[in-house]
C-alpha cells in the first residue's frame, strides 16, 4: 500500500530535508512548518472537478466559478451522476467553457462506466495513478501530480515541469540558467523520499 504523510510525517519531512540540504534548508527554517495539508478538497472527485475549473485561471477567478458550480449540487455534494444528468448549458451558465464542459463530462462518464475508479487510486503507486488520470480529457502529468501532492498525500513527488519549481531553483541556488528536467531530478536526489515537501518550500520561497 502506498505511503501518505500524516502530520507526523510533515515535520519529520522537515527535519531530513533542513539536513540534507542546507540552501534549501535555510528557506524552509525562514517559512516555518510546511502547511500542505492546509486547503484539502472534501473528496477525490471535488479536488478533480476543481483542477479542470482552475485550468488557464487566475486564483480568484477559479474559486468564484468552482463556487458557482459546486452550488449546483445538493448540499455541494458533486457527483459523477448528477455532473452526466446538467445539461451543457447550465454548466455553461456558471462559467465554464465548452472545453471545460467536454472534460467534465468525459471525467463523469469515466466513473460512471468504471473505467476510473476514485476509490482504487490510493492503492495505486505514484505512476499508476498518473497513468488512470491522465487517460481523462484534459488532465496532464503535472494536473495529475498535484492530486498525488495535494490530495492523496504522496511524499515523494517531483513536478519537474512545473514552471514555478523551475524558477525556485534558479533563484534559491543561483543558477545562470534555468534547470532542465534532469537538473531537477539530479538535485532533488537529496530531497528523496520527501521530494513533495520539498518543492512545496520551493513554491513558497517565490512569495516569501
Amino acid at each position: 500500500m502506498p505511503t501518505s504523510l500524516t502530520p507526523e510525517e510533515y515535520a519529520r519531512a522537515r527535519r531530513v530535508l533542513m539536513r540534507r540540504d542546507p540552501v534549501l534548508g535555510a528557506a524552509i527554517k525562514r517559512i516555518g512548518p510546511c502547511l500542505m495539508a492546509a486547503r484539502q478538497r472534501r473528496d477525490h472527485l471535488t479536488a478533480l472537478t476543481g483542477s479542470i475549473v482552475s485550468q488557464q485561471l487566475s486564483t480568484k477567478a477559479a474559486a468564484t466559478i468552482f463556487g458557482r458550480f459546486q452550488a449546483l449540487f445538493p448540499d455541494g455534494q458533486i457527483s459523477a451522476s448528477a455532473i452526466a444528468a446538467l445539461d451543457d448549458a447550465v454548466l455553461r451558465g456558471v462559467g465554464l467553457s465548452a472545453q471545460k464542459v467536454r472534460y467534465m463530462r468525459d471525467l463523469s462518464e469515466r466513473i460512471l462506466d468504471g473505467r476510473l475508479s476514485l476509490d482504487d487510486l490510493e492503492s495505486l503507486d505514484d505512476e499508476a495513478v498518473i497513468e488512470r488520470l491522465t487517460s481523462v480529457k484534459g488532465f496532464g502529468r503535472w494536473t495529475a501530480e498535484m492530486f498525488l501532492m495535494f490530495r492523496l498525500h504522496r511524499p515523494d513527488v517531483l513536478p519537474v515541469d512545473d514552471l514555478g519549481i523551475v524558477n525556485a531553483v534558479q533563484r534559491l541556488y543561483k543558477l545562470r540558467t534555468r534547470p532542465d528536467a534532469k537538473k531537477l531530478r539530479k538535485l532533488g536526489e537529496a530531497w528523496k523520499p520527501y521530494r513533495s515537501v520539498a518543492s512545496w518550500y520551493l513554491w513558497q520561497t517565490l512569495t516569501s
